[in-house]
């Protein structure tokens, strides 16, 4: 190409310029709920100051799974207020489930999800709006420490990531939770994505795009309590792990390989020392604690490959994530809406 004709390196810039991002985009605050009224009260009011500061259009959808005290009557106070949406699932389905129904009622350019316990500060929103227009299309919010948990949860959680990270081609962050701010492009990937076994922190990393971590320390629970004691987190690492990884499968093959070989070589051991020696074969405690160990493998194994075939289950009766009782309230029009 004659050099008259060359672009040059400012226009060059130009084409591969990312484009400006909105100032000050339109935002969806989602907040699944469960027996959080107390803390929606403190919550909500703090919400409504500040977001308007920082955006012009802006929604604010409430999800109740499945509460039991006065949640659903907070939500029903508050969504008489422009901009806020509640929306009230016909049962307890489970925090990924109305995080994935708060996700679907979100129609801004930029989503945010956070709970509703006061443990996420929405002085973060600030920031994570920042980054969001100085390109990431993914800002999440990790902790800073763990000190304030016990030993045992610190090192669960260790290696459950661990596992999880293993050999698979995305990483899940470690101490990434649900408080994130996702570009429009990202709900509608996540949204998009058919499976019901929805473990979120596997899938925010398996859709990808450009993500940002922003440390935090989590604020006190002023009122109420976890709902995720030791079996729910049990449970949850279990689906996290059958949904994003297959080593647990492979882990049958190379048991099978170990236990043959090494029932080989036992064997093996004992023919050459009848043969040369004359010892007399082991007797029945060989035999026994043998076939108890090897039982135990098996019935591990088929464990193993019983929560797969659960999956497996889960998903083919096609049955919806969650059913919806009532939406109330008037948040941001959908797009083209």
């Amino acid at each position: 190409m004659p050099a008259s004709q060359r672009p040059s390196a400012t226009t060059a810039a130009n084409l591969v310029a990312v484009p400006k991002r909105n100032a000050r985009p339109s935002l969806s605050l989602v907040l699944p709920c469960r027996n959080e009224a107390r803390n929606l009260e403190t919550l909500l009011p703090l919400l409504l100051a500040r977001l308007g500061k920082l955006v012009d259009h802006w929604e604010v959808v409430l999800v109740d799974d499945g509460s039991t005290d006065d949640t659903v009557e907070v939500m029903r106070r508050w969504s008489a207020c422009p901009g806020f949406t509640a929306v009230q699932l016909s049962r307890n389905f489970g925090k990924e489930a109305a995080l994935t129904a708060g996700l679907r009622q979100a129609h801004g350019e930029v989503v945010i999800s956070m709970d509703a316990d006061l443990q996420h500060p929405p002085r973060l929103l600030e920031d994570m709006l920042a980054h969001w227009r100085d390109g990431a299309d993914v800002v999440y919010a990790v902790k800073a420490n763990r000190a304030d948990e016990g030993p045992v949860k610190r090192w669960g959680s260790r290696a459950f990531y661990r596992l999880l990270n293993a050999f698979e081609r995305f990483e899940v962050p470690a101490d990434g939770g649900d408080f994130r701010l996702m570009d429009r492009a990202v709900v509608d990937a996540l949204l998009a994505l058919p499976e019901r076994n929805r473990f979120m922190k596997g899938l925010y990393a398996w859709v990808g795009f450009h993500a940002v971590p922003l440390p935090y320390l989590p604020e006190d629970r002023v009122h109420g309590h976890s709902h995720f004691r030791f079996r729910q987190l049990l449970g949850l690492s279990l689906d996290g792990l059958t949904a994003f990884t297959t080593w647990p499968l492979r882990l049958a093959t190379v048991c099978g390989i170990i236990v043959a070989l090494a029932a080989l070589v036992y064997g093996g051991a004992v023919a050459v020392s009848y043969l040369l020696w004359g010892n007399p074969v082991s007797g029945w405690t060989t035999i026994v604690v043998g076939l108890a160990a090897l039982m135990g493998i098996q019935m591990i194994l088929l464990g193993i490959m019983g929560e797969y075939i659960g999956r497996i289950f889960e998903e083919v009766k096609g049955r919806p994530i969650y059913v919806v009782k009532d939406v109330l309230g008037h948040g941001l029009k959908a797009p083209g809406g």
